[in-house]
């Protein structure tokens, strides 16, 4: 066993986290037609330990996720939200350097890489200003929402980091309780999936499978523009810490662990997901994340 698959093996979660089942099934370990890697909740910042959130490890801990991901030659690396944090007080020019580091780590990733907004994203910082410091790879600098397509797939993200007047999150104008997709992007959501022929996955921070405070106020609305597509495969989210899956009417909810909770590399959370032409979705979990499979019934096109 070569030193990379040792290492690999030792950082591998072996959980799995699917009903009835104690091993991957067969389809599973089928041909992986899309890969990418994953982290959620990264939450750098030079602060102290709150709530089991040791702000100040989460660089040394995406370090490791990167790495895996070049390892592995993921397709690309995505992060879920809440990429940075900050102290108390804040302090503005801290907060961007907080986000500069963050994204230097993240930068060191071999390939595509994309973002997308969480709460503690803006809470001393704008939209813009998060833009203008970090990339997305091949999208327009001023977009919040966006889609990219890659082997057959379209990959949607979506920005809930509007209050209830339809008003942008900016430097901690917002509580966390107000978080909702906009009519004018529920409009671009619905025209992006009228549009595209191909399976979908979608990509947002806050939570889209029920109602709380977690929750997207109007995630019912977005819920059933996806359904009625009869396009999307999944949705990846973050913000719940805890993380957990769920599916409604054929639509896997996958919650991501935060990648900020606990001390010590054994507290790390990241994932690289697997979509197969046939539809199946395999997670693989490293650390604190389990592994997770599911079948969709929407198929990636052949060739």
């Amino acid at each position: 066993m070569s030193r990379k698959q040792t290492r690999r093996r030792f950082i591998k979660n072996s959980a799995l986290i699917v009903t009835g089942l104690t091993v991957l099934p067969a389809w599973a370990r089928g041909n992986k037609k899309i890969r990418f890697g994953w982290v959620t909740d990264v939450h750098y910042a030079e602060a102290p330990v709150k709530w089991g959130r040791y702000f100040t490890e989460s660089l040394s801990k995406l370090s490791e996720a990167v790495t895996l991901f070049n390892e592995e030659s993921v397709h690309f690396a995505i992060e879920t939200g809440d990429f940075k944090d900050q102290t108390d007080p804040p302090v503005e020019l801290e907060t961007l350097k907080y986000l500069e580091k963050t994204e230097a780590v993240f930068s060191k990733f071999k390939g595509p890489r994309y973002h997308v907004l969480g709460n503690h994203d803006l809470d001393s910082i704008s939209k813009a200003q998060f833009l203008n410091n970090t990339i997305n790879t091949g999208i327009d600098k001023d977009k919040t929402y966006y889609f990219f397509e890659h082997s057959g797939c379209r990959f949607i993200v979506l920005d809930a980091c509007f209050k209830s007047d339809e008003t942008d999150y900016k430097k901690g104008n917002f509580g966390y309780k107000d978080t909702n997709i906009p009519s004018f992007q529920l409009k671009w959501l619905k025209k992006t999936l009228q549009e595209s022929d191909m399976p979908v996955v979608v990509f947002t921070h806050q939570l889209l499978h029920g109602e709380g405070d977690l929750y997207v106020n109007n995630a019912a609305e977005v819920r059933a523009v996806m359904e009625d597509s009869d396009k999307v495969m999944a949705v990846f989210q973050g913000h719940d810490h805890n993380g957990g899956a769920k599916v409604i009417n054929g639509i896997l909810y996958y919650t991501l662990k935060a990648l900020v909770e606990g001390s010590g590399e054994q507290n790390n959370s990241y994932a690289i997901v697997n979509i197969q032409e046939g539809g199946e979705i395999v997670i693989e979990g490293y650390r604190k994340a389990g592994d997770y499979a599911y079948t969709s019934n929407r198929k990636i096109p052949t060739g």
